[in-house]
């Protein structure tokens, strides 16, 4: 990668970015940055990406979720958190069903900046820019809150960085310890979906308590006292990527340290665009969303640009198609990637797909389509002989009213309850609950169905 510069996307042609007026300002903060410390390192970014490897070869399995938008007034140490609790107790359901371990990828400490549909929006009859997240501008529709602002790029550095120390002590410090599996169930959790969580927490608990009879306890074996805990975020503002993009002194390549695992979101993957040029030449996983547009042709061109040495764990393909389509879509790429005999790791996005109006004027996701996407990517991947290597979840441990269905039955009118999202949508913890209970069924059956074909 000696021919590649942290600048050379600024050669390309850019999408999805704004336009500063303010230079001054905008190399001032870049130059403030510059001298900051990464967020992450690249110990942690190689780790996390032969996790991913092993997910790829269907050894393990990525759970990948957290907040479609940060934002700077929502932030708060009870909701970073909640939504650790609620994937923690995501990745011990899926754990228990995939009987492998589970990679856990938070889309936290970076996640905000969010591309747009339209360049601008109107309300009333009148235009502005669009929102496009807080380390861009802000939610208000006057025309100075609408102004990009580089300052931006630094308060969402410091909240990364406060983000990703509570994240690290929570990982580490006892939080995680399996032993404290019951006390993960959020207070306002209820229903069938909890119960079986609780059942699934007792027989851990039996296992526990045989092994620590047997003198195996957290005190003796880091793995119960702690868990792994990784970061990502879509790779969309490239001034801030650049300024935090570090030389790696061991490898002596770059690494993005801005998070472990940075993706290319499904308007921003042209192969010649600035993001690609800027993703292709850092150490970190890196993420490709994959839509309906996706051809395959443009696959078999990013994979070469992205992974050029064909390393597993380096490139996961995130599918969105929406509820019904992935069986039209999905195959003719995953028959791209065995032509090309890429190594990568398939990851389905059930969310983005399936965002629909809802009569009540509010941006609503129906559970039933985002469960309907889980069980079409898996059924494809099945029909295939390719490995379902994980889920991505837009999700909130907080008890939001974003997404209709669920247990819970939430229905268009309750939207305007508990609707907080700057952006889109988020499942709340019941949903994300019972969502992994789905996939830890799916999971279980294609483990019974390789088992029956390895014996016969």
């Amino acid at each position: 990668m000696t021919e590649w510069q942290k600048t050379n996307w600024r050669n390309k042609p850019r999408v999805q970015m704004p336009d500063y007026t303010d230079a001054d300002a905008l190399v001032k903060v870049e130059a403030q940055l510059s001298k900051y410390p990464p967020l992450v390192f690249a110990g942690e970014a190689r780790r996390l990406k032969q996790h991913l490897g092993a997910a790829g070869r269907g050894e393990a399995f990525l759970l990948q979720g957290g907040d479609c938008a940060e934002s700077f007034e929502q932030f708060s140490a009870d909701a970073i958190r909640d939504t650790f609790k609620v994937m923690l107790q995501m990745a011990m359901v899926l754990t228990y069903g995939a009987k492998v371990p589970v990679v856990k990828v938070g889309r936290m400490a970076g996640q905000f900046a969010k591309p747009r549909s339209a360049p601008t929006e109107v309300m009333d009859g009148v235009e502005l820019p669009s929102y496009r997240g807080d380390i861009i501008n802000e939610l208000a529709f006057t025309p100075g809150a609408r102004i990009p602002n580089p300052d931006k790029m630094l308060q969402a550095y410091t909240q990364a960085a406060a983000t990703l120390n509570l994240l690290r002590a929570f990982s580490t410090g006892g939080f995680a310890d399996m032993s404290h599996v019951h006390s993960w169930t959020l207070g306002f959790a209820d229903g069938q979906d909890v119960q079986k969580y609780s059942e699934i927490a007792d027989r851990i608990q039996d296992s526990i308590d045989f092994m620590g009879a047997a003198g195996i306890t957290a005190d003796t074996t880091h793995e119960f006292s702690s868990v792994e805990f990784y970061t990502s975020h879509e790779g969309l503002l490239l001034e801030y990527e650049e300024a935090l993009t570090r030389l790696d002194s061991t490898s002596g390549n770059w690494l993005a340290g801005s998070g472990h695992m940075i993706w290319i979101g499904d308007r921003t993957r042209q192969p010649d665009g600035a993001h690609v040029e800027f993703c292709r030449g850092v150490l970190n996983p890196i993420g490709l969303k994959c839509g309906p547009t996706t051809s395959a042709e443009d696959l078999k061109v990013l994979m070469s640009k992205l992974n050029p040495e064909n390393e597993e764990g380096r490139l996961t393909l995130i599918a969105r198609f929406g509820a019904g389509k992935a069986g039209e879509h999905l195959p003719r790429l995953v028959k791209a990637v065995k032509e090309e005999g890429a190594k990568v790791t398939w990851v389905c996005d059930p969310m983005h797909g399936n965002t629909i109006k809802s009569a009540t004027g509010y941006k609503t996701r129906p559970f039933d389509s985002v469960l309907r996407e889980v069980r079409d990517f898996f059924d494809v991947h099945q029909a295939e002989g390719t490995v379902p290597g994980g889920v991505h979840f837009e999700m909130t441990g907080l008890d939001v009213t974003e997404c209709t269905g669920g247990v819970r039955a939430v229905t268009e009118e309750d939207l305007s309850d508990r609707y907080h999202t700057a952006c889109d949508p988020r499942l709340n913890a019941s949903q994300s609950l019972e969502l992994a209970f789905l996939v830890a069924e799916e999971l279980t059956n294609l483990r019974r169905n390789r088992s029956k074909r390895a014996a016969s």
